[in-house]
């Protein structure tokens, strides 16, 4: 799994250099974050909407959709996978109850 989360980053980063006319994320880059979010809220929606009307298949399908918008997103800001991962590793084994009264802290 981790190869291909990887791949894709590459590539999503190559898409940067490419025309607008040749390539679907070079568009939404080039449409900026407003674009990519309302495409990530789209296929957030559609996850939700799978999970609750469709099979197994539908679901894996959308919530593909939706890490690729977000990963697209991600190259957007340059935040790498690593970081992202790094972000994950530093929560483990913490209690989610836990870690999210750290968070409400931070933001009083």
């Amino acid at each position: 799994m981790d190869e291909i989360l990887s791949t894709l980053e590459k590539i999503l980063e190559q898409r940067k250099s490419a025309t607008v006319n040749n390539s679907y994320v070079a568009s939404l880059y080039n449409q900026g974050t407003d674009k990519i979010l309302d495409k990530i809220s789209e296929e957030s929606a559609e996850v939700i909407m799978a999970a609750k009307n469709e099979g197994n298949d539908k679901i894996i399908h959308e919530v593909a959709d939706l890490w690729f918008h977000t990963l697209v997103l991600l190259r957007h800001k340059n935040i790498s996978i690593q970081e992202i991962e790094t972000e994950l590793m530093r929560r483990f084994g913490i209690s989610g109850h836990t870690e999210k009264a750290a968070r409400n802290k931070l933001q009083d």
